[in-house]
């Protein structure tokens, strides 16, 4: 009891010594570097409206950096705008623009280097190489930040929010928008995304490589270059997100390549180029997704296996399942299709035939996609009927042997 005593004491007289800082028009400082360099751990600098090209800001020490009305930090091309090196900082409340570009150095609108415990809360990025960049950090949050990049080649651009080597992390509610990325994770673990609007950039709205043990939910991930990708990766939830109008002939709703051990759920894709393509997934369950009127539902390639897809909506699509293999290592059950043609005499709500979901059009234009001219014409229509009837060169074992016969409750 006595050393928690004295612990508080300590601890109250460490913040009756910090100090508040006012930097802007009319106050003590007009000079954020000033501030920096008169702080100490502990104190919090508040910023005042107007336009500050002071180059790059350094933060060595454990303090708050508030904006008051959206100050600018400009960096005016030439210069990383902020750059943190110590742990327990907090930066809210400004708009940052106008980072440097530089083919050797990611150069970002806000940079953490081995540091822990950063909030980044409340700040809107505009035209930076590298949004927020996170390096070797365990513990940081990036919060309710607006990043909009300007739309260049995608080797001139940078990502809106980027995580390298990095655990437990939280990226949450925030708006990117043309970048290369919207949010990028490499080596990041134990990590979550949540609420995330990413739109309209040059590649992924969110891309994973080598991250494990890690959760993204409730995220809208529309209009993107090639939607979703999660490679080279474990033990990833995927839960509650939509993947929307990401066109193009490599454009992909959710892109899994080389990815085991994860759990797709209650997902909405809709009109996508394919909504997910799989490449060497294993053990990956898929189940409760919607799959709407997008070009391709499931492209499951040969080398996935253990794979389980299961009580999922499948409406409108072009082509429900393709593969480009005949051995069927994936299990479908339980889902509905609307384009079984089935019969239920018993009444359960389970066809009472199972339903072949590789279409032999599918089969057609996934050896040859030129084909795809053909689609819609009578042709094809004679040439799945004449499959259904004597099934020759689609998988014979890929089946749902229980599909619904209702569209199920999601």
């Amino acid at each position: 009891m006595r050393l928690l005593s004295i612990f508080l004491l300590l601890l109250s007289a460490f913040n009756l010594s910090a100090t508040n800082f006012h930097v802007g028009s009319g106050h003590l400082f007009t000079s954020i570097h000033a501030a920096l360099a008169k702080s100490i751990s502990g104190d919090t600098i508040f910023v005042h409206e107007g336009i500050y090209a002071e180059g790059n800001l350094a933060i060595d020490k454990s303090l708050s950096l508030v904006g008051i009305g959206y100050p600018i930090l400009d960096g005016q091309h030439n210069c990383e705008i902020i750059t943190v090196t110590a742990s327990d900082v907090y930066i809210k409340g400004f708009e940052i623009r106008n980072s440097g570009q530089l083919s050797t150095l990611d150069v970002a609108g806000i940079k953490v280097l081995s540091a822990n415990h950063v909030v980044i809360d409340g700040n809107r990025l505009r035209d930076c190489n590298f949004g927020i960049y996170l390096s070797d950090c365990n513990d940081g949050q990036v919060m309710r930040n607006d990043v909009q990049g300007i739309l260049k080649e995608e080797q001139n651009s940078g990502n809106g929010i980027h995580l390298w080597k990095c655990a437990r992390a939280l990226v949450a509610e925030n708006h990117l928008s043309g970048q290369r990325d919207g949010i990028y994770f490499e080596f990041v673990t134990d990590s979550e995304v949540r609420y995330n609007n990413s739109e309209q950039n040059l590649r992924y709205g969110l891309h994973f490589m080598f991250s494990h043990n890690d959760h993204y939910h409730h995220n809208w991930f529309h209009h993107n270059g090639a939607g979703v990708a999660v490679m080279y990766s474990r033990q990833v939830q995927m839960t509650e997100n939509e993947f929307g109008y990401n066109w193009g002939g490599s454009a992909y709703g959710l892109l899994l390549k080389d990815i085991s051990d994860s759990h797709i759920w209650k997902n909405n894709f809709e009109h996508n180029s394919a909504a997910v393509y799989m490449e060497g997934a294993s053990r990956i369950t898929l189940e409760q997704n919607q799959f709407r009127e997008n070009g391709w539902a499931l492209r499951v390639q040969a080398s996935c296996d253990a794979n389980v897809i299961r009580e999922n909506n499948f409406f409108g699509n072009s082509f429900d399942v393709s593969t480009n293999g005949s051995l069927v290592l994936n299990t479908f059950d339980g889902n509905y299709w609307d384009r079984y043609e089935g019969y239920d005499l018993n009444r359960d709500g389970v066809g009472d035939v199972p339903f072949r979901p590789v279409s032999l059009y599918a089969v057609v234009v996934e050896r040859m996609p030129y084909g795809l001219m053909l689609m819609r014409s009578f042709m094809v229509y004679l040439m799945d009927k004449a499959e259904k009837i004597i099934p020759s060169l689609t998988p014979e074992q890929l089946m749902d042997e229980k599909p619904a016969m209702k569209p199920l409750e999601i």
